[in-house]
């Protein structure tokens, strides 16, 4: 079942498709633009699915794949979405959700079954632009299946444009498909802090998994992702004082201050008081210089 957020309620498609054309007319030449033009209003006018397979499929000869290198201003104007993070988007991705959202709205089930033939013939590069501009598109949650379908590639690239920097998943998948996308997140590598609505969706099952999955690492002698302790620290109980106290002397200085976090998170005062032991990141905390946001910026 779908939870309902801020994203449920329907986004000004006119703000975001001049935010998408103003960001490319900064990039493309005159021919390119031109052909975005033509191409978006044939799409608006009802063209054939033939022919907007063609145009997808084409944009990257008209468009190229640079970074659109979004300024901090850009970046304030995407917040029309909230959560929507385009920063790390290429000018192909961009003309290609343009292409989408030209297509006629007001029949929902022809314009659900044009989405559905796009995600059914389209390559990689085609699938990541479709994955990121679903909390874009109208009807978001029909596109759940979809999603899913995205969280479950082997393709770590397509796990990405669902899981991260996308409010999609946030605010539609229910607890069991977010706990199992934050997991898996952790297994392949993905940077949880580029999760949105990470903190927000944290709940005591996630923690209880990540602490399991904790268990495994150690027993196998891997290593384990510091981020991980962000997610436990809010729902830490007693019974993981021995987990805490043995990642605050794990050698490595990051698995530390993610300890010391998640300690200072925890709502139990016996899980707290294991951050007496370490005062120097007791007080690191209390200043405000250790927070997971500095934490994050040094996580590569």
């Amino acid at each position: 079942m779908a939870i309902k957020t801020r994203n449920s309620i329907d986004v000004n498609l006119t703000q975001i498709t001049d935010l998408l054309y103003y960001w490319l007319s900064r990039h493309l030449t005159c021919e390119g633009l031109t052909w975005l033009d033509e191409k978006c209003s044939l799409i608006a006018g009802g063209v054939t699915t033939r022919a907007l397979f063609a145009a997808f499929s084409a944009v990257p000869r008209y468009t190229g794949k640079k970074h659109l290198e979004l300024t901090s201003e850009d970046l304030q104007a995407a917040e029309v979405v909230t959560g929507w993070s385009p920063g790390h988007w290429s000018a192909d991705q961009a003309a290609r959700t343009l292409l989408i959202l030209a297509l006629p709205q007001d029949d929902a089930e022809q314009y659900l079954q044009a989405i559905e033939q796009l995600f059914t013939t389209a390559d990689v590069g085609e699938l990541v632009a479709l994955y990121q501009s679903l909390p874009l598109l109208p009807y978001r949650e029909q596109h759940l299946a979809r999603a899913a379908e995205g969280i479950r590639s082997n393709m770590s690239v397509l796990f990405n444009a669902v899981a991260l920097r996308n409010p999609y998943p946030a605010d539609y998948f229910d607890e069991p498909a977010w706990n199992q996308m934050v997991l898996k997140a952790v297994f392949i590598g993905s940077p949880l802090h580029l999760i949105w609505g990470l903190d927000y969706r944290a709940n005591s099952e996630l923690a209880r998994m990540l602490i399991d999955y904790a268990h495994e690492r150690w027993a196998a002698k891997r290593t384990l992702t510091p981020e991980l302790w962000r997610l436990v620290g809010p729902f830490a109980a007693p019974s993981m004082i021995a987990d805490l106290e043995k990642v605050l002397n794990e050698p490595d200085t990051a698995q530390q201050e993610a300890a010391a976090l998640a300690c200072s998170q925890s709502p139990s005062p016996e899980v707290q008081a294991l951050l007496e032991c370490r005062p120097d990141l007791q007080a690191l905390i209390q200043e405000g210089t250790l927070t997971w946001n500095s934490f994050s910026r040094l996580i590569k």
